[in-house]
């Protein structure tokens, strides 16, 4: 991957169009099929294992981690009828992002974080593991 410059994060109400963005340009690139699946969330871990076993330093894919993981809370968000929102700063500090989702249980999810700490951690820190974990949770999709 090229280094990256540090780009401003989207706000809340931008992440959709910034996703839809980014897995138009990664499908055509690659390949991947980034379907805002379930199973897709097995992928970004895939595709998030394969970034650092590489070369990459994390200040180097600091905006592809953070597109990952958006695509990840979109899923969510198409898949549960889920929000985006701009954290308040309590959570900014807790979660280190300034957007995270909420679920119809109100509860905050940090998938965004999720995927840096997959980054910084490996496997044990999983996006499809974090659906698994989702309180309330209908839907079964493997």
């Amino acid at each position: 991957m090229p280094p990256e410059t540090m780009t401003p994060r989207p706000a809340a109400a931008d992440i959709p169009a910034h996703v839809a963005a980014f897995v138009t340009d990664l499908t055509v690139r690659t390949k991947l099929p980034l379907n805002y699946s379930i199973s897709s969330l097995k992928l970004v871990d895939r595709v998030v294992d394969g970034m650092r076993t590489g070369t990459a330093h994390r200040e180097q894919v600091t905006g592809t981690l953070f597109s990952l993981g958006a695509y990840a809370g979109e899923v969510l968000v198409r898949q549960f009828n889920a929000q985006w929102v701009d954290l308040a700063p309590e959570h900014r500090a807790l979660f280190g992002q300034p957007v995270g989702i909420r679920m119809p249980d109100t509860r905050l999810w940090n998938p965004v974080g999720k995927v840096f700490n997959r980054f910084d951690s490996g496997p044990p820190e999983s996006l499809h593991t974090l659906y698994l974990t989702l309180h309330g949770r209908t839907r079964l999709d493997p």
